[in-house]
């Protein structure tokens, strides 16, 4: 793909970061009230914050780049011109988490240049932590350099997972795998937020992570932080990666195969 000129990249990651932190400041003036609670279904829940914080992004990005696509969780998809550049954003990843008062979720912003995700920030309100990366710019957190772990053997590895909103009703809901990894490594954990999870992953806290079922939107600005920090990230089978595929696999790359031999047992 075309490489992005320097000043373009800077003035979009710039854009990027302001459009995460007002996102969050949204998100953490209505985390110190009630808020109000719908449901997409069963367990899938949406909060006035979701809708209030992906305006506040999509007005911040609009105001700069006003042709730009934009694919958003709470809006669906807005495709204003042919532009090449398309922000896949989640104004709210955890929103049960939130919900509930569980200080796990994020703001989630990843751009898309000619079909290739070339950016991705990721902001945490509640420890103010931002991860931050772009194609061939190195993954930061709070503007310091991360890597992945150096854990080699998944016996001694910290695992994280999660389970679609149809974990009730469909047979293919991560259950097997779940139990089988959690026979095999030190550890396996389940945050509810898939973007902390890849951030996780790039900066060392975990060191492999799998999902079923996923969204453009939870995947887009992680994939590049992960890639970006040395990381791994493929499908299933060990084969390229694309945010609309349902399966992923991310890993310090260290343990990627042994994780792979364990999905497919």
């Amino acid at each position: 793909m075309p490489e992005l000129d320097p000043p373009i990249m800077e003035s979009l990651v710039a854009v990027a970061r302001q459009a995460a932190q007002a996102g969050g400041a949204v998100l953490e003036g209505f985390a110190a009230r009630q808020v109000t609670i719908t449901r997409k279904g069963p367990i899938d829940l949406l909060t006035e914050a979701d809708t209030a914080a992906e305006h506040a992004i999509v007005e911040m990005i609009r105001a700069v780049y006003p042709d730009h696509q934009i694919l958003a969780e709470e809006r669906t998809s807005e495709q204003t011109s042919e532009s090449p550049y398309r922000w896949i954003i989640d104004p709210l990843d955890g929103t049960t988490n939130f919900a509930h008062g569980f200080p796990i979720y994020n703001v989630s912003i990843g751009l898309e240049y000619e079909g290739t995700c070339v950016l991705g920030v990721v902001y945490d309100p509640t420890r103010k932590e931002q991860f931050v990366a772009w194609r061939h710019g190195g993954a930061t957190l709070n503007d310091r350099p991360i890597r992945p772990s150096d854990i080699q053997q998944l016996d001694d590895a910290l695992l994280v997972t999660g389970f679609a909103y149809d974990v009730r009703t469909s047979p293919d809901n991560n259950l097997e795998e779940f139990c089988r990894f959690t026979l095999r490594a030190q550890g396996v954990r389940r945050t509810g937020s898939a973007a902390l999870d890849l951030c996780y992953v790039a900066c060392g806290r975990f060191d492999g992570f799998w999902e079923r079922k996923l969204n453009p939107w939870d995947t887009a600005a992680g994939l590049v932080i992960v890639q970006e920090a040395g990381g791994l990230v493929t499908n299933w089978n060990g084969g390229p990666f694309s945010i609309y595929d349902k399966q992923i696999l991310a890993s310090n790359g260290k343990i990627h195969q042994a994780m792979i031999e364990v999905l497919h047992m």
